[in-house]
């Protein structure tokens, strides 16, 4: 574990160094300079002729008077450029960026021979011969301890005054009912701030008091003094701020959601890095330069940065498995896939970037402290910002539209899809609007870190064109959304029964409901044609290519193409609805499904069939405006015919007075009489008026009641007839028959062999069982059970 750390912190630091020697390149590209640059002069030496010719001018000058050294000296820096130039050409980026880094690493190893060289002169005693005066850095040093004393004691003390205010802060921000949460806890965090800036302001003017009129010389405020206090007011402004982001202690000022053991880990660990950073680089160096000695005042910077980098480094890779377990749970939570992505990808690498940030850091402040280490504090302080901003902003527009919307009752009464489509939009919004601030946030961080500048980027064409271009295309999609809502809603409107209008017609349900979907595909088509020609892509060969296509398509798709079009016919002609009863196809059931190419039967089986128009030569429609019941009744032919039409008026009068049928009846029933003289009945035609889609469930009723009325008149309706014939051999006798009597129980009585007996000359037959019957006896005696040859014996079967 221990050489995998060190390899990763040195793969770090070269990281870092190479970071650092990129931008300072940069520096030095564009400020130029008034001598030859360092990669010039080497480029210089390195060739002979150069050299040489260089090594005489200089002789020159020496030899020259001081006057003409001046005028010698710019000819020879403009001789020394052109050698160079001769000898080497302009330099590549790669050697510009080797030399860079070279010198970086050079300054980066200077600064531990000294750190080296001052600890070794300190444990030898050899610094004190450098003339270093330690009682007055002694004195020094007691007049600073009073002056932090005193003014470290006015902040404790206006502090623990404030914590009531803080404490109505926190309350307020919890349970206050007159704003939007957010904005409540952004107010109170920056009355907060505000409050606590003012104590470290207090603080910072009771220690310039002290420091000229109580302690040292009376009215004047000494060096020492004065950056120990200008170092306390830089660091405590800054644990304000950490304060702002954790506020340990009140839960109602705290910005980041996390926890209060948390909070106050991650505040105390911040706070103690700041501390000895700060007071250590403001005040600990600038009071050891002074006093004692440059180089002490070097070494003691670069040790005081390197334990601050351990320190840090440190606590990362302690807390690194307990912060990536937090962030993988918000990931888990995120309702957008971009945020669930980011989350788990800064869960595995958040502790990489951590380290690089503070090697960074440590780099630039020993190689360049002048000036990268203010860069790096504010571009820090800018990151933060934004990011918070970012947070807040977002978090704000959940809560502001981030509800659920509600209507009035009468207009959900009126359109009650319009709650559930408007509530559906929301989240593709939020999603939208937190895709925005993401990509905004990502480009002021880049422009805090000079990677990107924002500002000229948006003043250039570029720039000015995207942004019109974004613009545009979210005005073009909510304008369309608007006219979507709009329009389905109207159709909705003119669809719900309870507007005023009554139940609409299946017609009107069905080409709304074919409206709706053609505005639907046309609304699409034509935004992303108009969002393509907002980017910039030219849709003049798009809409031709899509002409030549559609031509292919109707050729190839012929059967399509006739399909759309009797569709549209049918449509027009309103030869079915949705809920019809029809014959498509030659399949018999109910339209489910309407569409302009098809449509959906369910038939008497449960069967669902889909038909295209294609194959539709025929609509038979069983809904239309009417429909009769048509029935046809057979009676014997020994029948009365009238008394047959008596009965059947019965049957409908005594249907018509039935609740359950007699609205479903039109008009009286109509007797067309005899149709037919068929082989064995003769049939009686009547036909009942109803209204349409009944006809079936009164044809039911009233052949019901036929049946009931016919027997009561004693009519006999005919139905088929048996007669057995065993034949006959040249004697003219018939084989003989087993007959089988059984009892009524079932069991078997008696079995007997019966011969058929000859005919007679009056037609009759001679049985040789004991009853006789003629052999043209009604076949009905035997269905009806008249007819038996044993009565004593039991039943025949």
């Amino acid at each position: 574990m221990p050489s995998r750390l060190c390899a990763l912190l040195m793969g770090v630091l070269m990281f870092a160094v190479m970071a650092i020697a990129t931008p300072a390149m940069a520096q030095q590209a564009e400020s130029g300079g008034d001598g030859p640059a360092y990669s010039t002069l080497a480029d210089l030496l390195e060739n002979e002729q150069a050299r040489a010719k260089l090594i005489e001018q200089l002789r020159q000058l020496a030899e020259a008077p001081a006057d003409a050294a001046a005028g010698a000296a710019s000819d020879a820096s403009g001789a020394a450029s052109q050698a160079a130039n001769a000898a080497g050409g302009e330099a590549t980026l790669p050697k510009q960026l080797a030399d860079m880094t070279s010198r970086v690493v050079s300054e980066f190893g200077d600064q531990f021979d000294n750190l080296a060289t001052i600890l070794v002169s300190l444990v030898d005693g050899s610094v004190a011969d450098e003339g270093l005066n330690f009682g007055l850095f002694t004195e020094a040093a007691i007049n600073l301890g009073l002056v932090i004393l005193a003014t470290f004691a006015l902040f404790i003390v206006v502090r623990r005054l404030v914590r009531p205010l803080f404490t109505r802060l926190s309350q307020w921000s919890l349970n206050g009912q007159n704003l939007n949460p957010t904005i409540r806890l952004v107010l109170c965090v920056m009355l907060a701030v505000l409050v606590d800036a003012l104590v470290v302001g207090l603080a910072y003017v009771g220690g310039n008091l002290a420091a000229t009129f109580a302690i040292g010389e009376t009215g004047s405020l000494s060096t020492r003094a004065s950056l120990f206090l200008n170092a306390f007011l830089v660091i405590e402004l800054l644990k304000a701020a950490v304060r702002m982001l954790f506020a340990s202690r009140y839960e109602g000022l705290r910005l980041l959601p996390i926890g209060a053991a948390s909070a106050s880990y991650w505040n105390r660990w911040i706070a103690r890095l700041i501390g000895l950073t700060g007071y250590g680089l403001m005040a600990v160096v600038p009071l050891v330069n002074t006093y004692l000695s440059p180089r002490l005042g070097e070494g003691i910077g670069a040790l005081i940065m390197i334990s601050a980098y351990l320190y840090a480094v440190t606590v990362v890779l302690v807390n690194r498995s307990k912060l990536r377990d937090a962030l993988l749970d918000k990931a888990r939570s995120a309702s957008l896939s971009a945020s669930r992505v980011a989350m788990r990808l800064l869960a595995r690498t958040w502790h990489l970037l951590a380290i690089v940030y503070f090697s960074v850091v440590l780099v630039l402040t020993l190689a360049r402290p002048e000036d990268a280490l203010p860069f790096v504090l504010f571009a820090t302080l800018k990151t933060l910002g934004i990011v918070l901003a970012g947070m807040l902003l977002s978090r704000l527009l959940v809560q502001a539209i981030g509800r659920r919307i509600s209507l009035s009752d009468d207009l959900r009464r009126k359109l009650p899809l319009l709650e559930s489509r408007l509530n559906s939009y929301i989240p593709n919004i939020l999603r939208a609007i937190n895709i925005l601030i993401l990509i905004v946030a990502v480009m002021m961080v880049f422009n805090a870190w000079g990677v990107f500048d924002l500002a000229a980027w948006y003043a250039s064409a570029a720039g000015r064109l995207l942004v019109g271009q974004v613009a545009s295309v979210a005005f073009i999609l909510i304008v369309a959304a608007a006219v979507w809502i709009g329009l389905a809603s109207l159709i909705e409107h003119k669809l719900n029964p309870s507007t005023g209008r009554g139940q609409p017609s299946a017609r009107a349900q069905t080409l709304l409901s074919l409206f709706r979907n053609a505005l639907a595909i046309a609304l699409v088509t034509m935004t992303a044609m108009i969002v393509l020609s907002e980017i910039g892509i030219n849709i003049g060969p798009l809409i031709a290519g899509a002409g030549v296509l559609g031509l292919a398509i109707g050729f190839g798709a012929q059967k399509l193409v006739q399909d759309i079009i009797t569709g549209i016919f049918i449509q027009i002609e309103n030869a079915m609805n949705t809920g019809d009863v029809v014959t498509v196809g030659g399949i018999t059931g109910t339209a489910e499904k309407l569409s302009i190419r098809s449509v959906g039967i369910r038939d008497l089986h449960g069967t669902y069939h889909l038909v295209p128009f294609s194959s539709v030569d025929l609509v038979s429609n069983y809904m239309r405006d009417w429909a009769f019941h048509v029935g046809e009744y057979g009676i014997a032919y020994r029948e009365s015919i009238d008394e047959a039409i008596t009965a059947l008026r019965n049957a409908f009068d005594e249907l018509a007075t039935d609740e359950a049928h007699k609205a479903n009846i039109l008009e009286p029933l109509e007797v067309a009489g005899v149709i037919a003289l068929a082989d064995s009945s003769v049939n009686i035609r009547v036909r009942i008026k109803t209204t349409p889609g009944n006809q079936w469930a009164v044809g039911r009723a009233y052949n019901r009641l036929v049946k009931l009325h016919l027997d009561e008149a004693g009519i006999e309706i005919p139905f088929p007839h048996t007669t057995l014939f065993f034949g006959e051999d040249k004697k003219g006798r018939a084989p003989a028959a087993n007959l089988r009597l059984m009892d009524k129980d079932g069991g078997t009585v008696a079995r007997k062999e019966s011969r058929a007996p000859a005919a007679g000359e009056d037609g009759s037959v001679e049985s040789p069982n004991t009853h006789e019957a003629p052999a043209s006896a009604d076949t009905n005696a035997k269905y009806r059970g008249d007819y038996d040859p044993d009565p004593d014996a039991g039943e025949q079967t």
